[in-house]
């Protein structure tokens, strides 16, 4: 019996690895099958085999599961031709059938199982089957009820796939059938070869049509083509502005001397001045007043300073006056308050007047307290 366990769990363990594999969805109506089969059954031993073969019809209606694993409802019946128990006075039934069998079978494809599935079945293939059944014997009323028994099957599928979509199947199908009912004195063991009985038959078998088109299973196409026709889109896109980009440049790459005016035009409309990393200095005056005080030297100083150290600086003071008096008198104040501070800078520093511009602004909004307008704001700028 532990042979028999491990054996099955050895088949459970393979299936699960052929199970990997990437397959559509089937439905419940899916992977179903018809086969009609017919043959012959014997006593397995103590007969002779080929003088008590009788006649054997059958159906099978088939749920595969997966490529590999599929349950059966198999059902057949043995000719009432004659009785094999009649030389030891047994009895005869009055029935065209005198035995019928109808038993749940575990079919394995032994190719799809250990090889993998290719994708559609093979030319050839074998299966195993194995399953536990109901067995009933047909016998005379005077003689008493039917019998009935428990029965066991166990046999191999070898199969022919025809056709190019593989819809039809010729299959030879032996197999050994065990009557598991109560043994007797004689037969203490269930499985012993004088319970059993010997089959052989052959049968057609039709795989009904899927919901994928085909009558069998189907690779799952994993691509979304909608996705892959957008990518395509996007690529082709990209290529288009790789080849314009290689356009323009060998566009350019032929006039090299229109380039180079180009880059000059524009490294002279960036040499501009522009004002230096110094913050503005603020020079304030009193009211009315454009004499330095001596409190706003060190600013002054400052602005000095930096154009000494800077030959390539200059500086330009912007006067302001507050909003007290008439127009004309705050525009020549804020001049004045200018120019006593560019009056500093030439006279007590010795800086050059063609590196100073002093421009009066008249009155100031540069604060919003009017008061604090009265100033010369320094802006040093360099090339």
């Amino acid at each position: 019996m532990k042979k028999y366990v491990l054996l099955v769990a050895m088949c459970v363990g393979a299936m699960a690895l052929n199970a990997q594999e990437a397959m559509e969805t089937s439905k419940f109506f899916d992977n179903w099958s018809l086969t009609l089969k017919g043959g012959g059954v014997s006593p397995f031993q103590n007969y002779s085999v080929i003088s008590n073969t009788r006649g054997l019809v059958g159906l099978e209606l088939r749920k595969q599961i997966t490529p590999a694993f599929g349950l059966a409802l198999d059902y057949s019946a043995a000719v009432n031709s004659s009785s094999w128990n009649l030389k030891q006075g047994g009895i005869k039934s009055p029935n065209v059938f005198d035995v019928t069998n109808l038993a749940l079978m575990g079919v394995t494809n032994l190719n799809n199982l250990f090889a993998g599935y290719n994708g559609a079945p093979r030319v050839f293939e074998i299966e195993t089957a194995v399953g536990l059944g109901w067995g009933h014997y047909f016998l005379p009323k005077s003689y008493g009820p039917d019998g009935n028994g428990i029965t066991a099957k166990a046999g191999l599928n070898l199969n022919f796939n025809l056709g190019e979509s593989k819809a039809w199947t010729l299959g030879l199908k032996p197999a050994v059938v065990w009557d598991l009912s109560e043994p007797s004195a004689q037969n203490t063991n269930s499985f012993n070869a004088n319970r059993a009985m010997l089959e052989l038959t052959a049968g057609i078998t039709y795989h009904f049509g899927n919901s994928n088109g085909t009558h069998s299973f189907k690779y799952a196409d994993l691509r979304n083509q909608s996705e892959i026709d957008a990518l395509n889109a996007k690529v082709n896109d990209l290529r288009a502005l790789l080849a314009q980009a290689r356009r323009e440049l060998d566009d350019c790459k032929s006039r090299p001397a229109e380039v180079k005016e180009v880059v000059k035009e524009v490294v002279k409309e960036v040499q501009v001045h522009k004002k230096s990393d110094v913050p503005e200095t603020i020079i304030t005056f009193n009211q009315g007043s454009s004499v330095v005080s001596k409190a706003q030297y060190p600013n002054v100083q400052r602005v000095a300073t930096y154009l000494k150290n800077n030959a390539n600086a200059r500086v330009r003071i912007l006067g302001y006056a507050s909003p007290e008096g008439s127009k004309e008198i705050n525009e020549r104040l804020s001049l004045a308050r200018a120019n006593a501070v560019k009056d500093m800078l030439v006279r007590i520093y010795g800086i050059s007047t063609s590196r100073i511009e002093a421009v009066g602004q008249g009155v100031g909004d540069v604060f919003e307290e009017p008061d604090w307008n009265r100033v010369s704001i320094c802006e040093i700028e360099k090339k």
